[in-house]
Parts: C-alpha cells; sequence; structure tokens
C-alpha cells in the first residue's frame, strides 16, 4: 500500500444531493451536502483475515477459508493498491459458482485469469493460484469492457462471499438482507483504505448496499450487464471512466 495512504489519517469527503438507485439505472447518487471523515485501513493481511474468520453454511461459501485464494486476494489488493493516479471503485453483488468462488478474486473467473491477455492478469498471473478453468459471463464482459484500459479499477462485491442454494454450491442466488448486511463492515473498510475518487455500483443490490453502508458517499449506479444490459453497462462504464 502506498506510504500516503498507508499514513493518512482521514480525508473529508464532499457529497451532493441525493437521487434514487434501482437496477438497470445509471444515476449519480449522492447524499444531503455534509463532510464525512473516513479512516484508513493499516493492514491487508488483517483484512483478508477478518474475510477468513468469517462462517460459511450450509447455503454461504467463503473461499477464504482456502489459503490459496486469501493469497490471491492479497496480490490483487497490493497490485490495485500500488497502481498510480486516480482511483476507482467498482462494486458488484456477490461472488458466483463460476467466477470469484475459484479465485478468490471479484469480478474474475478462473478461464479469465488463465486465459486473459490483459497487461494486468499477464503480470499476475505468474503470483496466482487457479486450479480450475470455469468461466463466468459477467466476468468476461467486465473485462472485456477493461480491455483497452491500463489502468484498473478496484473490484470488489457488497457480500465478498458465495450465495448459494442450500446443499446446492455450483448454484447462485440472490444475497439476502443480512447477508448484505454483513458485507457492509468489510466493504467500509476497503472504501476507507482504498480513498477512491469514483465509485461505481454494478446493480441495484451493490447501490443499496452502498447507500447503506455508507450513506453520505457519492458513486454511480450501473446496470448490471446480465439480462440485456450489456450495452447499459458499457455506457455506465463509460460515464464512471470518462
Amino acid at each position: 500500500m502506498p506510504n500516503d495512504h498507508r499514513h493518512k489519517m482521514s480525508r473529508a469527503i464532499n457529497t451532493g444531493t441525493k437521487a434514487s438507485a434501482r437496477r438497470g439505472s445509471d444515476s449519480v447518487i449522492t447524499a444531503s451536502s455534509i463532510v464525512v471523515y473516513i479512516h484508513h485501513m493499516d493492514d491487508i493481511d488483517s483484512f483478508i483475515d477478518q474475510l477468513a474468520a468469517f462462517p460459511r453454511s450450509a447455503q454461504l461459501a467463503n473461499p477464504y477459508h482456502a489459503a490459496a485464494y486469501r493469497d490471491n486476494l492479497r496480490v490483487y489488493l497490493r497490485k490495485i493498491f500500488a497502481q498510480p493516479g486516480r482511483r476507482v471503485l467498482l462494486v458488484g453483488e456477490a461472488l458466483g459458482y463460476r467466477g470469484g468462488v475459484f479465485t478468490g478474486l471479484p469480478f474474475s473467473s478462473a478461464r479469465l485469469v488463465r486465459e486473459s491477455r490483459h497487461p494486468f492478469w499477464q503480470t499476475l498471473r505468474p503470483q496466482l493460484q487457479i486450479n480450475d478453468d470455469l468461466a463466468e459471463a459477467t466476468a468476461s464482459i467486465v473485462w472485456e469492457y477493461l480491455a483497452g484500459r491500463r489502468r484498473i479499477p478496484l473490484c470488489w462485491n457488497a457480500l465478498p462471499f458465495h450465495p448459494h442454494l442450500p446443499g446446492q454450491p455450483y448454484s447462485n442466488r440472490a444475497p439476502s438482507a443480512a447477508e448484505l448486511k454483513s458485507g457492509e463492515t468489510f466493504m467500509q473498510q476497503l472504501i476507507t483504505a482504498y480513498q477512491p475518487d469514483r465509485i461505481g455500483a454494478v446493480g441495484g443490490k451493490a447501490a443499496q448496499a452502498i447507500q447503506r453502508a455508507l450513506p453520505h458517499q457519492s458513486f454511480r449506479a450501473i446496470r448490471h450487464p446480465s439480462y440485456g444490459g450489456k450495452q447499459d453497462f458499457i455506457q455506465g462504464m463509460d460515464r464512471l471512466l470518462r
């Protein structure tokens, strides 16, 4: 983590006027004019240890119980935090059974990490432990969009684990309100540590989670690329990154 962010004790975030967020929208969400002070996360390792301590259940998988995925996330976060220039955070809903649950990395899949020609993955690939070959549509669309960009957003999920049907780990389901609530602390810590200049929420649940976790934080709501939303997603990302 760069020293200026490691030692910076607080940062004031000025926000503007609040607007509504819903799945499929592409609007800037802010809170009433206020200054919020947040403190940085001192240690990536401590953050990952907290993720690893979160219990799994018959309907929630925690990939960070595996040392390989903890190591993958550590490599990823250190790489992202070391990037110079403007910081952008992209928040999704949760890990999927064909994606991040087999890499430990949001908006990714094993096949993407193995085969992507993006310089970001080419640099990280030798340091990552990937033992599968599944592909995920959402991850593929996101990285297809990022193909021409050398500076990569920090990707995260409102629920940093994998919600699935009871006893069916190879399935996906929408996270419950209680599960999204459990992800708030992790998202707050990450936002505090990363100090993003811009935040994008991919899908309605991600937007709602940011509003609840950080009600005074401004962000842009972006349509999820699934179910015919790819073009709206691209337009939303263009607005976020322009």
